[in-house]
C-alpha cells in the first residue's frame, strides 16, 4: 500500500474550530456538553455534521438505526470503502471531545484531501454511530452493535430511558431514522479506524503523543434491582426495616472487593443508581443500579459476574430483601487487526510522534466493528485522564497529532492514486 508523504498533515486549527462549533450545541452547565442520544440536541448536531460533510463533497446515507455514513468517492467503483469515525452523542455531563474528536477528525481527513487535490482508490466513509454512550438507552454502542449483528434491531428499538420513552420512537421523532437496512454495509468494509481521547491518565503521565490501541477491555454491565419495603424513617424500628438502600450499600462494598481481588487489570463500580421513592423521610423500598466490571481477561469478567450474583444474593437473603439481576450490556475483550494496528504505529513513526501500545479501558464502537471488519484505534492524551465529565480537556496539539496519525493510517489504507 502506498504511504502518504511525511509532509502531509491535517489542518489542526480547522479541526479545533469545528470541535468548538459543535460544542455550542447541547452545552452543559459547567463548560462541557449534554447532547444525549436521539434528543433534539443530538438532531441539531447531526444536521451541522451533515452540512459540513456535504460542503466537503460527501454524499450521505443513514440506516434504520440512525447511523450516518458520509462518503467521499474513490476512483475505483469496485474498491471496498475505508471507514473512519466515532460518535457525536455525549454523557449528560460530558466533555467536548469524547467521540466527537473521532467524527470530526474523519471529516478533517476529507477536507485535507480536498485541499491537496488527492484522490484515493478506495472510498472514505466518515461515520457517526448512534448511541455509543448508552447513558440514556442501555447498552452502550447500541447502534454499532445492531450493525455488527450483536443485537436485534427490534430489541434495540424497545430500549427505554428513565422516562419510559423508547429508543425507536425517539429516533423517529427527531427525524434520523434512515431507510438504509442496518448492517447492509458490514460485508463491504475494507477497514475501520477510530480516533478517541484515551479517557485515562497513561499517555499524559508518560509524555506520549499517541496510543496505538492493540486491545480493548471486555465489559460487563449487570443491572441489579433490590426490593425492600417503603417505610417512615422516623417511626419504623430498626429491627423491622427492609432497607433496600442499605442492601445496595453492602453490595457495592462487595463489588469493590471483587474488583480489588483481580487488581491491577480489573476494575468495578456502579455509576447508574436510582433510589425509590427518593424521599428524605422514607426508607428506600427499591433501588436499581448497574454494576460495571471490566478486564482484558474474559475468565476474570466471568468470575466477577458470578461472585457478584452469589454474594449479593447472600447479603439480601440475610436482610430479607429481594434481588434480581439483568445483564444489560457487555462484550468480550477485543484484539484489533494486526495490519490496521501496524498502519497506526507506522504512521506515528513516520510523523515523528512519540507513541506506545495501549489497551483501551473503555468500550468503543470499534469494539463491535472489529467483529465484521479489520479495525484499530488511535488514542490521544486527555488532561488528568478525565472523561465523562464536563471538565474533560485536551490540547490542540494533542488533537492535531491524533488526527495526523489517523489521516496517514486511513489514507495509506485507502491508497493514494498518483
Amino acid at each position: 500500500m502506498a504511504a502518504p508523504g511525511e509532509n502531509l498533515r491535517i489542518n489542526g486549527d480547522r479541526l479545533w474550530d469545528s470541535l468548538m462549533e459543535m460544542a455550542k450545541i447541547g452545552p452543559g452547565v459547567a463548560g462541557g456538553n449534554n447532547r444525549q442520544t436521539v434528543t433534539d440536541e443530538d438532531g441539531e448536531g447531526r444536521k451541522l455534521f451533515q452540512k459540513w460533510c456535504e460542503d466537503a463533497g460527501c454524499t450521505m446515507g443513514v440506516d434504520t438505526m440512525g447511523n450516518m455514513f458520509m462518503t467521499r468517492e474513490g476512483t475505483d467503483p469496485d474498491a471496498l470503502p475505508v471507514y473512519v469515525g466515532s460518535h457525536l452523542d455525549t454523557q449528560p455531563t460530558g466533555g467536548k471531545y469524547d467521540g466527537v474528536l473521532g467524527v470530526l477528525a474523519g471529516l478533517e481527513i476529507v477536507r485535507t484531501l480536498n485541499d491537496l487535490g488527492i484522490k484515493t482508490k478506495h472510498p472514505i466513509i466518515v461515520t457517526n454511530w448512534t448511541n455509543e454512550e448508552g447513558t440514556r438507552f442501555a447498552p452502550a454502542m447500541l447502534a454499532s452493535g445492531v450493525f455488527a449483528g450483536i443485537h436485534e434491531q427490534d430489541w434495540a428499538y424497545d430500549r427505554e430511558d428513565a422516562k419510559g420513552k423508547k429508543f425507536g420512537d425517539e429516533l423517529e421523532r427527531i427525524g434520523w431514522k434512515g431507510d438504509e437496512e442496518v448492517g447492509s454495509r458490514k460485508d463491504k468494509m475494507k477497514a475501520f479506524f477510530e480516533l478517541h481521547i484515551e479517557q485515562g491518565p497513561i499517555l499524559e503521565a508518560e509524555g506520549k503523543d499517541i496510543g496505538v490501541v492493540t486491545h480493548g477491555q471486555g465489559l460487563s454491565w449487570t443491572q441489579v434491582t433490590i426490593t425492600g419495603k417503603d417505610a417512615h424513617t422516623g417511626s419504623t424500628p430498626m429491627p423491622m426495616r427492609k432497607n433496600a438502600g442499605l442492601g445496595m450499600a453492602k453490595v457495592l462494598q462487595l463489588v469493590d472487593e471483587i474488583a480489588w481481588s483481580h487488581s491491577p487489570h480489573a476494575v468495578g463500580a456502579a455509576g447508574h443508581i436510582d433510589v425509590y421513592p427518593n424521599s428524605r423521610n422514607v426508607i428506600p423500598g427499591k433501588v436499581v443500579f448497574t454494576v460495571d466490571f471490566r478486564s482484558p481477561d474474559l475468565a476474570v469478567i466471568t468470575d466477577m459476574e458470578e461472585r457478584l450474583k452469589i454474594g449479593a444474593k447472600e447479603i439480601c437473603d440475610e436482610m430479607g430483601l429481594g434481588i434480581e439481576f439483568e445483564k444489560v450490556g457487555g462484550f468480550d475483550p477485543v484484539e484489533f487487526d494486526a495490519d490496521c494496528v501496524k498502519a497506526v504505529r507506522d504512521a506515528a513513526d513516520r510523523l515523528g510522534y512519540s507513541h506506545r501500545d495501549i489497551i483501551s479501558g473503555a468500550g468503543h464502537d470499534a469494539c463491535w466493528i472489529n467483529r465484521v471488519a479489520p479495525t484499530s484505534m488511535v488514542m490521544c492524551p486527555c488532561v488528568d485522564g478525565l472523561s465523562h465529565n464536563e471538565a474533560e480537556d485536551i490540547s490542540l496539539e494533542w488533537a492535531r497529532a491524533g488526527a495526523d496519525v489517523l489521516f496517514h493510517a486511513v489514507v495509506e489504507t485507502a491508497e493514494i492514486v498518483e
